[in-house]
């Protein structure tokens, strides 16, 4: 079984409890928004963060691939390109992207960045009402810094400033259980290159399995079995658009993209997203995408990094899911990804076990702020938030 990473920073979201109503509150009161910024204690001043500066986009990547996720022998490594993507999609704010930074006394030092949190665009329908709200995002304080309790601090200030735009719902996923989630999902792994996998740690070999079975058992065919299979191109992109929004018909929690945001998200960009549509006849009839999500492995003699896929989204009307997602794992292997992830949500339980892939021990909790709606069962959930 794929290997559980620990989240231990994104347990700081619990302190999103008091943001989260129960189904017969009424509903908050913007009317008296505060204008002015939350203090912090000590020597500690709020910063917005520029995504398109250079220097504070590698501040942000040190203080995220040394600080955010990790396990002891793992820790997630966002990649500049990739946080550019998952920070900038259309009408994105650079206020919400919020730091947290050391005070200094020269004027020309903007201080170490010690913290940050962002909040993310996006439109979302729950059930049959269509919400703006923001998705919040990489919450994360450095280790030396984690006594000062940052983490309330944050979370306030960037509800002000969210608020003021009028907005006061928010979507986040997260391995807590307070507050109460919407729905209760599941990662599944599967491997790619199961030989480094196992070598790394992060999968076992299963019982009465060798090595070389468990590379037979994982193994693909060299090319996808699909006709018509190709990247998709800007040519593509108003066909899969329409392909997607009717298929997100059938979920009751999904996003809601205009065609420019669909660019943004889907657009083949290296090392970042991978989408591939099937063309038949000039018509765009499938597609299947998926994202790059690398970790770095912490001391270890041989392997540097691990290379993940995340399955994104996938139409399929024109061929079989099952096929179709399998043609996914044979793209993203020949990409030289190690391992390829995907969540019981949608459709996919029809694929999940038929292409062997493995349960992962932790659940992934769907959460929404200041949005009263009853729980939702897995198959109904729509909603990536990478």
């Amino acid at each position: 079984m794929a290997r559980e990473l620990k989240e231990n920073s994104r347990q700081s979201y619990r302190h999103l409890e008091t943001f989260v109503p129960k189904l017969d509150e009424a509903d908050s009161d913007m009317s008296n928004l505060r204008k002015e910024f939350h203090s912090l204690l000590g020597q500690l001043k709020f910063s917005d963060i520029d995504i398109n500066d250079e220097g504070e986009l590698n501040e942000l990547y040190t203080l995220l691939s040394e600080n955010y996720v990790e396990d002891g022998k793992f820790r997630m490594d966002y990649s500049h390109e990739l946080l550019r993507w998952a920070l900038g999609p259309p009408g994105y704010r650079k206020q919400w992207h919020l730091g947290v930074r050391a005070t200094v006394e020269s004027k020309d030092k903007k201080g170490k960045l010690l913290a940050f949190i962002a909040a993310i665009p996006i439109t979302v329908r729950v059930y049959s009402q269509t919400v703006k709200m923001v998705k919040i995002d990489f919450l994360c304080v450095h280790k030396g810094r984690r006594s000062q309790k940052l983490t309330p601090g944050l979370i306030k200030e960037i509800t002000r400033r969210v608020n003021l735009a009028g907005i006061s719902q928010a979507a986040f996923t997260a391995g807590i259980t307070e507050p109460k989630p919407i729905a209760q999902c599941r990662n599944w792994h599967r491997s790619l290159n199961p030989r480094k996998l196992i070598n790394v740690g992060f999968s076992n070999l299963k019982p009465r399995m060798t090595l070389p079975l468990a590379v037979k058992f994982y193994n693909l065919p060299d090319t996808p079995k699909t006709p018509g299979l190709i990247p998709m191109e800007t040519k593509h992109v108003n066909a899969a658009f329409k392909l997607l929004t009717k298929h997100l018909t059938q979920y009751d929690l999904v996003p809601v993209y205009t065609k420019e945001e669909f660019a943004h998200f889907f657009l083949p960009r290296p090392k970042v997203v991978y989408t591939y549509v099937v063309e038949k006849d000039g018509k765009v009839t499938d597609f299947i995408s998926f994202y790059s999500l690398p970790w770095s492995i912490m001391n270890h003699p041989k392997y540097k990094m691990l290379h993940c896929a995340y399955s994104f989204y996938n139409v399929a009307t024109s061929v079989n899911l099952v096929e179709l997602v399998n043609d996914g794992l044979i793209l993203a292997k020949k990409e030289g990804f190690d391992d390829f992830v995907a969540t019981d949500f949608m459709e996919n339980k029809g694929f999940l076990e038929k292409l062997r892939f493995d349960m992962a021990s932790a659940n992934l909790l769907y959460h929404l702020c200041n949005c009263k709606c009853p729980d939702m069962k897995p198959q109904r959930v729509g909603l990536v938030l990478q």
